[in-house]
Protein backbone atom coordinates (compact mmCIF):
# COMPACT_ATOMS: atom_id res chain seq x y z
CA UNK A 1 0.00 0.00 0.00
CA UNK A 2 1.63 3.66 -0.98
CA UNK A 3 2.31 6.01 1.77
CA UNK A 4 -0.51 8.44 0.03
CA UNK A 5 -3.07 5.41 0.36
CA UNK A 6 -2.30 4.92 3.74
CA UNK A 7 -3.13 8.35 5.04
CA UNK A 8 -6.23 8.53 3.40
CA UNK A 9 -7.23 5.04 5.07
CA UNK A 10 -6.13 6.96 8.39
CA UNK A 11 -8.50 9.81 7.58
CA UNK A 12 -11.30 7.84 6.83
CA UNK A 13 -11.01 5.92 10.24
CA UNK A 14 -10.84 8.98 11.77
CA UNK A 15 -14.32 9.37 10.51
CA UNK A 16 -16.00 6.81 12.36
CA UNK A 17 -15.10 8.67 15.86
CA UNK A 18 -17.54 12.09 15.93
CA UNK A 19 -15.83 15.05 15.43
CA UNK A 20 -16.08 18.50 15.13
CA UNK A 21 -16.90 20.07 11.36
CA UNK A 22 -13.58 21.95 12.19
CA UNK A 23 -11.51 19.32 13.09
CA UNK A 24 -12.40 16.73 10.32
CA UNK A 25 -11.72 19.91 7.68
CA UNK A 26 -8.80 20.32 9.56
CA UNK A 27 -8.02 16.80 9.47
CA UNK A 28 -8.88 16.24 5.53
CA UNK A 29 -6.70 19.30 4.31
CA UNK A 30 -3.47 17.59 6.53
CA UNK A 31 -4.17 14.81 4.62
CA UNK A 32 -4.43 16.20 1.10
CA UNK A 33 -0.95 18.26 2.16
CA UNK A 34 0.94 14.76 3.48
CA UNK A 35 -0.33 12.72 -0.12
CA UNK A 36 0.80 15.89 -1.89
CA UNK A 37 4.06 15.75 -0.14
CA UNK A 38 4.78 12.21 -0.01
CA UNK A 39 4.01 11.62 -4.20
CA UNK A 40 6.14 14.74 -5.03
CA UNK A 41 8.85 13.05 -3.22
CA UNK A 42 8.02 9.46 -4.99
CA UNK A 43 8.61 11.06 -7.94
CA UNK A 44 11.54 12.98 -6.93
CA UNK A 45 13.04 9.65 -6.36
CA UNK A 46 11.86 7.64 -9.01
CA UNK A 47 13.57 10.21 -11.58
CA UNK A 48 16.71 9.94 -9.73
CA UNK A 49 16.89 6.29 -9.86
CA UNK A 50 16.45 6.56 -14.07
CA UNK A 51 19.01 8.77 -14.13
CA UNK A 52 21.77 6.99 -11.60
CA UNK A 53 23.89 4.02 -12.86
CA UNK A 54 23.10 0.63 -11.49
CA UNK A 55 25.06 0.49 -7.96
CA UNK A 56 28.56 -0.94 -8.13
CA UNK A 57 30.09 0.26 -5.81
CA UNK A 58 34.17 1.30 -6.08
CA UNK A 59 36.08 -0.90 -4.29
CA UNK A 60 38.89 -0.24 -2.06
CA UNK A 61 42.28 -0.24 -4.13
CA UNK A 62 43.82 -4.14 -4.52
CA UNK A 63 40.74 -5.31 -3.73
CA UNK A 64 39.91 -6.75 -7.05
CA UNK A 65 41.80 -7.72 -9.59
CA UNK A 66 41.54 -9.19 -13.12
CA UNK A 67 42.44 -11.93 -15.04
CA UNK A 68 42.50 -12.32 -18.92
CA UNK A 69 42.59 -15.90 -20.53
CA UNK A 70 43.88 -17.07 -22.40
CA UNK A 71 46.77 -14.06 -22.38
CA UNK A 72 47.36 -14.65 -18.68
CA UNK A 73 46.94 -18.47 -18.77
CA UNK A 74 46.06 -20.88 -16.22
CA UNK A 75 48.63 -20.59 -13.89
CA UNK A 76 47.35 -17.84 -11.56
CA UNK A 77 44.65 -20.12 -10.79
CA UNK A 78 46.72 -23.18 -9.99
CA UNK A 79 48.88 -20.75 -7.87
CA UNK A 80 45.50 -19.54 -5.93
CA UNK A 81 44.84 -23.21 -5.36
CA UNK A 82 48.38 -23.78 -3.87
CA UNK A 83 48.20 -20.78 -1.87
CA UNK A 84 45.47 -22.58 0.40
CA UNK A 85 46.08 -23.18 4.07
CA UNK A 86 42.92 -23.80 5.66
CA UNK A 87 39.98 -24.52 3.09
CA UNK A 88 38.88 -24.41 -0.42
CA UNK A 89 35.35 -24.25 -1.86
CA UNK A 90 34.89 -24.67 -5.40
CA UNK A 91 31.65 -24.50 -7.74
CA UNK A 92 32.64 -25.62 -10.93
CA UNK A 93 29.93 -26.53 -14.06
CA UNK A 94 32.98 -29.09 -15.62
CA UNK A 95 36.32 -30.15 -14.10
CA UNK A 96 38.15 -31.87 -16.45
CA UNK A 97 42.08 -30.96 -15.53
CA UNK A 98 44.15 -33.51 -14.23
CA UNK A 99 46.47 -30.90 -12.60
CA UNK A 100 43.03 -29.58 -10.87
CA UNK A 101 42.54 -32.51 -9.49
CA UNK A 102 46.02 -33.44 -8.23
CA UNK A 103 45.67 -29.72 -6.60
CA UNK A 104 42.80 -30.19 -4.37
CA UNK A 105 43.71 -33.74 -3.59
CA UNK A 106 47.16 -32.37 -2.39
CA UNK A 107 45.55 -29.81 -0.55
CA UNK A 108 43.08 -32.28 1.40
CA UNK A 109 46.27 -34.47 1.91
CA UNK A 110 48.24 -32.02 3.67
CA UNK A 111 44.49 -31.24 6.29
CA UNK A 112 42.91 -28.70 3.99
CA UNK A 113 39.39 -28.34 4.33
CA UNK A 114 38.38 -28.92 0.72
CA UNK A 115 35.00 -28.91 -0.60
CA UNK A 116 33.79 -29.28 -3.92
CA UNK A 117 30.09 -28.76 -5.67
CA UNK A 118 29.82 -30.22 -9.60
CA UNK A 119 27.17 -29.72 -11.91
CA UNK A 120 24.97 -33.15 -12.38
CA UNK A 121 22.17 -32.12 -14.69
CA UNK A 122 23.61 -30.97 -17.87
CA UNK A 123 28.16 -32.34 -17.09
CA UNK A 124 27.47 -35.11 -14.69
CA UNK A 125 29.09 -37.62 -17.59
CA UNK A 126 32.13 -35.27 -18.34
CA UNK A 127 32.14 -34.54 -14.04
CA UNK A 128 32.53 -38.16 -12.99
CA UNK A 129 35.99 -38.96 -13.26
CA UNK A 130 36.87 -36.33 -11.35
CA UNK A 131 34.17 -36.59 -8.87
CA UNK A 132 35.17 -40.46 -8.48
CA UNK A 133 38.81 -39.11 -8.23
CA UNK A 134 38.04 -36.44 -5.61
CA UNK A 135 36.35 -38.70 -3.30
CA UNK A 136 38.93 -41.36 -2.98
CA UNK A 137 41.88 -38.76 -2.19
CA UNK A 138 39.66 -36.81 1.01
CA UNK A 139 37.89 -34.27 -1.05
CA UNK A 140 34.09 -33.57 0.27
CA UNK A 141 32.91 -33.65 -2.71
CA UNK A 142 28.76 -33.48 -3.66
CA UNK A 143 27.04 -33.65 -6.98
CA UNK A 144 24.58 -30.19 -7.51
CA UNK A 145 21.39 -29.76 -6.29
CA UNK A 146 18.96 -30.85 -9.00
CA UNK A 147 16.63 -27.89 -8.35
CA UNK A 148 18.42 -25.77 -10.93
CA UNK A 149 18.41 -26.08 -14.11
CA UNK A 150 22.40 -26.22 -14.33
CA UNK A 151 24.73 -25.36 -11.98
CA UNK A 152 26.93 -23.48 -14.42
CA UNK A 153 28.66 -21.12 -11.67
CA UNK A 154 32.12 -21.21 -11.52
CA UNK A 155 33.91 -19.73 -8.61
CA UNK A 156 36.77 -20.83 -5.71
CA UNK A 157 37.06 -19.30 -2.52
CA UNK A 158 40.19 -19.99 -0.75
CA UNK A 159 40.54 -19.77 3.23
CA UNK A 160 37.68 -17.66 3.51
CA UNK A 161 39.43 -14.78 2.91
CA UNK A 162 39.44 -14.55 -1.38
CA UNK A 163 37.15 -15.78 -4.23
CA UNK A 164 37.44 -16.11 -7.86
CA UNK A 165 34.40 -15.27 -9.86
CA UNK A 166 35.15 -16.75 -13.39
CA UNK A 167 33.47 -17.00 -16.91
CA UNK A 168 35.98 -20.26 -17.27
CA UNK A 169 35.47 -23.78 -16.49
CA UNK A 170 38.56 -25.84 -15.13
CA UNK A 171 38.83 -27.52 -18.68
CA UNK A 172 42.17 -27.82 -19.84
CA UNK A 173 41.63 -28.63 -23.20
CA UNK A 174 40.07 -24.78 -23.45
CA UNK A 175 42.62 -23.17 -21.80
CA UNK A 176 45.05 -22.32 -24.75
CA UNK A 177 42.63 -20.29 -27.26
CA UNK A 178 39.25 -19.49 -25.07
CA UNK A 179 38.70 -15.71 -24.10
CA UNK A 180 37.45 -16.04 -20.80
CA UNK A 181 37.95 -13.58 -17.73
CA UNK A 182 38.03 -14.28 -13.66
CA UNK A 183 37.77 -11.44 -10.90
CA UNK A 184 39.88 -12.19 -7.67
CA UNK A 185 38.01 -10.52 -4.89
CA UNK A 186 39.29 -9.88 -1.50
CA UNK A 187 35.95 -8.24 -0.56
CA UNK A 188 34.86 -9.38 2.89
CA UNK A 189 31.59 -8.88 2.44
CA UNK A 190 31.60 -10.75 -0.82
CA UNK A 191 33.67 -13.47 0.31
CA UNK A 192 31.35 -14.19 3.25
CA UNK A 193 28.28 -13.92 0.63
CA UNK A 194 29.80 -16.40 -1.59
CA UNK A 195 30.82 -18.54 1.29
CA UNK A 196 26.75 -18.35 2.67
CA UNK A 197 25.32 -19.57 -0.68
CA UNK A 198 27.67 -21.94 -0.94
CA UNK A 199 27.17 -23.27 2.19
CA UNK A 200 23.36 -24.09 1.40
CA UNK A 201 23.86 -25.13 -2.49
CA UNK A 202 26.37 -28.10 -0.33
CA UNK A 203 23.83 -29.14 1.88
CA UNK A 204 21.22 -28.99 -1.02
CA UNK A 205 19.48 -26.29 1.05
CA UNK A 206 16.92 -23.66 0.07
CA UNK A 207 18.53 -20.16 0.71
CA UNK A 208 18.03 -16.38 -0.69
CA UNK A 209 21.03 -14.43 -2.27
CA UNK A 210 22.46 -12.05 0.35
CA UNK A 211 21.58 -8.41 -0.65
CA UNK A 212 24.89 -7.51 -1.84
CA UNK A 213 24.56 -5.20 -4.90
CA UNK A 214 27.71 -6.12 -6.27
CA UNK A 215 27.35 -10.09 -6.50
CA UNK A 216 24.60 -11.13 -9.70
CA UNK A 217 23.32 -14.32 -8.70
CA UNK A 218 21.08 -16.72 -10.79
CA UNK A 219 18.33 -17.76 -10.50
CA UNK A 220 17.44 -14.10 -11.37
CA UNK A 221 19.83 -12.38 -12.60
CA UNK A 222 18.00 -11.18 -15.97
CA UNK A 223 16.77 -7.71 -14.37
CA UNK A 224 20.36 -6.49 -13.10
CA UNK A 225 21.87 -7.37 -16.57
CA UNK A 226 19.10 -6.15 -18.42
CA UNK A 227 19.09 -2.37 -16.13
CA UNK A 228 23.10 -2.52 -17.01
CA UNK A 229 22.68 -2.38 -20.42
CA UNK A 230 19.79 0.26 -20.20
CA UNK A 231 20.99 2.74 -18.00
CA UNK A 232 24.58 3.25 -20.04
CA UNK A 233 24.79 6.99 -21.51
CA UNK A 234 27.39 6.77 -24.12
CA UNK A 235 29.09 3.06 -25.03
CA UNK A 236 28.40 -0.53 -24.36
CA UNK A 237 30.74 -3.35 -25.11
CA UNK A 238 29.71 -6.99 -24.78
CA UNK A 239 31.13 -10.74 -25.11
CA UNK A 240 29.05 -13.30 -24.42
CA UNK A 241 28.70 -17.13 -25.64
CA UNK A 242 25.13 -16.81 -26.68
CA UNK A 243 22.23 -14.42 -27.32
CA UNK A 244 19.51 -16.09 -26.88
CA UNK A 245 17.28 -14.12 -24.93
CA UNK A 246 14.75 -11.40 -26.31
CA UNK A 247 15.17 -8.90 -23.14
CA UNK A 248 18.97 -8.96 -23.73
CA UNK A 249 18.74 -8.44 -27.17
CA UNK A 250 15.66 -5.34 -26.98
CA UNK A 251 17.75 -3.95 -24.49
CA UNK A 252 20.78 -3.50 -26.43
CA UNK A 253 18.63 -2.74 -29.23
CA UNK A 254 17.01 0.22 -27.16
CA UNK A 255 20.96 1.60 -25.69
CA UNK A 256 22.09 2.15 -29.49
CA UNK A 257 18.72 3.51 -30.98
CA UNK A 258 18.86 6.07 -27.81
CA UNK A 259 22.79 6.55 -29.01
CA UNK A 260 24.28 4.18 -26.90
CA UNK A 261 27.56 2.99 -29.26
CA UNK A 262 27.05 -0.74 -28.91
CA UNK A 263 29.91 -3.85 -29.93
CA UNK A 264 28.94 -7.01 -29.29
CA UNK A 265 31.66 -9.54 -29.64
CA UNK A 266 30.89 -13.76 -30.42
CA UNK A 267 31.85 -16.29 -31.76
CA UNK A 268 29.58 -16.96 -35.08
CA UNK A 269 26.94 -19.71 -34.20
CA UNK A 270 23.74 -19.68 -36.49
CA UNK A 271 21.37 -20.60 -33.31
CA UNK A 272 21.91 -16.49 -32.72
CA UNK A 273 21.66 -15.57 -36.88
CA UNK A 274 18.47 -13.87 -35.93
CA UNK A 275 19.41 -12.27 -33.08
CA UNK A 276 22.61 -10.43 -34.88
CA UNK A 277 20.38 -9.21 -38.05
CA UNK A 278 18.27 -7.32 -35.39
CA UNK A 279 21.45 -6.26 -34.04
CA UNK A 280 23.11 -4.98 -36.94
CA UNK A 281 19.80 -3.04 -38.38
CA UNK A 282 19.42 -1.45 -35.24
CA UNK A 283 23.27 -0.08 -35.91
CA UNK A 284 25.21 -2.60 -33.18
CA UNK A 285 28.09 -3.17 -34.27
CA UNK A 286 28.81 -7.06 -34.15
CA UNK A 287 31.81 -8.86 -34.80
CA UNK A 288 32.30 -12.33 -34.95
CA UNK A 289 34.73 -14.96 -34.83
CA UNK A 290 34.55 -18.03 -37.21
CA UNK A 291 34.14 -21.14 -34.91
CA UNK A 292 37.75 -22.46 -36.42
CA UNK A 293 39.39 -19.13 -35.47
CA UNK A 294 42.17 -19.08 -32.81
CA UNK A 295 39.96 -17.96 -30.14
CA UNK A 296 36.76 -18.79 -28.62
CA UNK A 297 34.66 -16.14 -27.33
CA UNK A 298 33.36 -17.58 -23.78
CA UNK A 299 33.15 -14.79 -21.66
CA UNK A 300 30.70 -13.41 -19.80
CA UNK A 301 31.32 -9.50 -19.65
CA UNK A 302 29.89 -6.41 -20.74
CA UNK A 303 31.60 -2.89 -19.66
CA UNK A 304 29.38 0.13 -19.49
CA UNK A 305 30.41 4.21 -20.19
CA UNK A 306 34.23 2.91 -19.44
CA UNK A 307 36.13 6.05 -18.69
CA UNK A 308 33.67 7.89 -17.34
CA UNK A 309 31.98 8.44 -13.82
CA UNK A 310 29.26 6.32 -14.62
CA UNK A 311 31.45 3.36 -15.78
CA UNK A 312 30.51 -0.32 -15.03
CA UNK A 313 31.44 -3.79 -15.57
CA UNK A 314 29.95 -7.35 -15.36
CA UNK A 315 32.06 -10.14 -15.47
CA UNK A 316 30.80 -13.69 -14.19
CA UNK A 317 29.34 -17.09 -15.20
CA UNK A 318 25.77 -15.80 -17.31
CA UNK A 319 25.16 -16.34 -20.53
CA UNK A 320 22.41 -14.31 -22.06
CA UNK A 321 19.99 -17.14 -22.32
CA UNK A 322 16.67 -18.00 -20.59
CA UNK A 323 18.40 -20.85 -18.50
CA UNK A 324 21.48 -18.95 -17.53
CA UNK A 325 19.60 -15.83 -16.30
CA UNK A 326 16.45 -17.48 -14.76
CA UNK A 327 17.06 -21.12 -14.31
CA UNK A 328 20.34 -21.77 -13.45
CA UNK A 329 23.02 -21.60 -10.31
CA UNK A 330 25.09 -19.18 -11.61
CA UNK A 331 27.35 -15.99 -10.24
CA UNK A 332 28.59 -12.92 -11.57
CA UNK A 333 30.03 -9.74 -10.43
CA UNK A 334 29.20 -6.03 -10.81
CA UNK A 335 32.43 -3.56 -10.59
CA UNK A 336 33.47 0.14 -10.80
CA UNK A 337 37.19 -0.09 -10.39
CA UNK A 338 38.57 2.08 -12.93
CA UNK A 339 41.49 -0.16 -13.60
CA UNK A 340 39.05 -3.15 -14.27
CA UNK A 341 36.56 -1.67 -16.38
CA UNK A 342 39.50 -0.60 -18.50
CA UNK A 343 41.02 -4.09 -18.71
CA UNK A 344 37.88 -5.47 -19.83
CA UNK A 345 37.47 -2.41 -22.42
CA UNK A 346 40.80 -2.35 -24.08
CA UNK A 347 40.33 -6.10 -24.66
CA UNK A 348 36.20 -6.10 -25.95
CA UNK A 349 37.65 -3.50 -28.10
CA UNK A 350 41.09 -5.54 -29.35
CA UNK A 351 38.94 -8.30 -29.53
CA UNK A 352 36.35 -6.49 -32.21
CA UNK A 353 39.04 -5.03 -34.16
CA UNK A 354 40.48 -8.85 -34.73
CA UNK A 355 36.80 -10.42 -35.89
CA UNK A 356 34.87 -9.68 -38.89
CA UNK A 357 31.74 -7.61 -39.07
CA UNK A 358 28.57 -10.05 -39.41
CA UNK A 359 27.22 -10.61 -42.42
CA UNK A 360 24.32 -13.17 -42.71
Amino acid sequence: MSRCRQAQRAQLADRTHPAHPAHLLLTWLLAVVLCAALAACSSGQGEQQSESPINAPTPLPGALSLLTEPDQGIGPVYALLRSARHSIDLTMYEVVDPQIVELLENAAGHGVIVRVILDTNREKAANQPTHDALAAHGVHVVWADTRYAATHEKAIVIDRSVAAVMSLNLTSRYYDDTRDFAVLDRQQADVAAIEQIFDADFKHAKVRAPPRTDLVWSPGAEPTIVELIREARSVLLVENEEMALPTVTSALIEAETHGVHVTVVMTRQDDWADDFDKLGRAGVVVCTYSPTASVYIHAKAIVADPGTSRQRAFVGSQNFSAASLRHNRELGLLTADPSLVASLASTIRSDAAGAAPWSP
